[in-house]
């Protein structure tokens, strides 16, 4: 059966609701909508509460990119050798003992960002009429949200480390390998490489081929870098604290 797609803000954010109620709090898609549903929370206040230049703009890039999820989603679940390589890693070690939540989270960020926004930007320049480029008022409003993000995604990911047991784990183990996993990953970073890769796309829309060569590179490395994010963490006191809330 096919998934119709959210045509609405507050209809991303209710799937996104149904993905994490669904699922075991630990699964590893679980654990990534339950921060992008917290994030695009706090970008839908923002967008109901602050002038932007192009307000519909980026209410339809909201839900063109959430939309790429969830075409990823239901394409790994009816045909996992059709899912986006970008995708991959996360859809494959959802089930995986050893791998903390955060970096569940965050490897969906990897792979949402850093390969489907970018595609998300052009379609949604080309559906509107709208050049994507720098300096435009919707590049004005798009670095804007990046503010929101970063502060929305600082309080889920600190959600992520509280507890005791994450306490006496980060007191017994200083250096803890999630601090380094943590440490790859930035938003404004991200989200500022995906405005210009989404400028290369549209410098080659005329190229079908380039284009689609051009995503498949972008795919690979993203999932490349996914990998990188899901190497396990997790520390004998993290294994205990497992075994004890089942």
């Amino acid at each position: 059966m096919t998934t119709i797609p959210p045509p609405t803000v507050p209809a991303v954010i209710a799937r996104l609701n149904v993905i994490r109620s669904t699922s075991a709090r630990s699964d590893g898609v679980a654990c990534f909508a339950r921060l992008y549903g917290d994030v695009t929370e706090g970008v839908a206040t923002e967008l109901a509460k602050s002038s932007f230049a192009n307000r519909a703009f980026l209410e339809r890039l909201d839900i063109v990119f959430a939309n790429l999820f969830f075409d990823a989603l239901d394409t790994n679940l009816r045909s996992p050798a059709a899912t986006p390589p970008a995708w991959m890693p996360l859809f494959a070690g959802r089930s995986r003992h050893g791998i903390a939540p955060l970096q569940f989270a965050l490897a969906g960020m990897n792979a949402h960002i850093n390969r489907d926004l970018p595609v998300a930007l052009v379609a949604t320049c080309e559906q509107s009429g709208i050049e994507l480029r720098s300096g435009s008022p919707e590049h004005a409003d798009f670095v804007r949200v990046n503010d929101v993000l970063a502060r929305v995604e600082a309080r889920v990911r600190a959600s992520f480390l509280t507890g005791p047991l994450a306490f006496i784990d980060r007191v017994v183990h200083r250096h803890n390998r999630i601090d380094d996993i943590v440490a790859m990953w930035n938003v404004r970073r991200a989200r500022d490489a995906a405005w210009v890769n989404g400028e290369t796309l549209w410098t080659l829309r005329a190229d079908a081929r380039l284009r689609a060569e051009f995503v498949a590179a972008l795919d690979r490395m993203v999932g490349f870098a996914g990998r990188g994010l899901l190497v396990p963490t997790e520390t004998t006191l993290g294994r205990l604290g497992r075994l004890f809330s089942r």
